[in-house]
């Protein structure tokens, strides 16, 4: 029965995803806003500031609804499996959600695997990258970025299907070098 449930909850939750329209993504060629707030690496909690990630060299920054549903939970799975192809090409990954401190730090660990970062998207942070959705406070659309060096966006996935955000974002690191 409790598979049931779970398996019914799964199901309406991707039934609200998929009828709610995304929001559109900021544009290739724009400026990524500059943001601080807090997240955790490993369970620690810390403090991210895109400016200063930047300086150390191109970020995949990747939205994700909410921690520890089924998609998310794949996603981050991937991009943990593809962390050290990212070192290699120079990038840092860097998780986003609307989730508080307290779950990301426990996201982090287990889900992605302490491999690389997850951070609080603020309200405003949800805003200035265009991954808000209005009709559902405290989650945001699936969307990944890649901005490089000098903070301009490179490249744009806006899907909510997670399979294809790891390969894309790679890729796009790739052909900055």
């Amino acid at each position: 029965m409790r598979k049931l449930f779970a398996t019914l909850a799964a199901a309406t939750a991707l039934a609200v995803f998929a009828a709610e329209p995304l929001a559109a993504a900021l544009p290739v060629g724009a400026k990524a806003p500059d943001f601080s707030t807090s997240g955790a690496r490993a369970g620690k909690p810390f403090k991210l500031h895109l400016k200063a990630e930047l300086a150390k060299g191109p970020v995949v920054l990747y939205f994700f609804p909410k921690a520890f549903t089924s998609g998310c939970t794949a996603e981050a799975h991937a991009f943990s499996e593809s962390i050290a192809d990212f070192k290699k090409a120079g990038a840092e990954v860097i998780g986003m959600s609307a989730d508080d401190l307290p779950t990301l730090e426990d996201f982090s660990v287990k889900e992605c695997r302490s491999a690389f970062p997850v951070a609080t998207a603020t309200p405003a942070v949800q805003q200035a990258y265009k991954v808000a959705w209005a009709e559902h406070p405290g989650i945001t659309t699936r969307t990944s970025y890649v901005i490089d060096r000098a903070g301009k966006v490179v490249m744009v996935h806006d899907d909510l299907d997670f399979s294809k955000h790891v390969a894309m974002t790679l890729a796009a690191v790739r052909a900055l070098k």
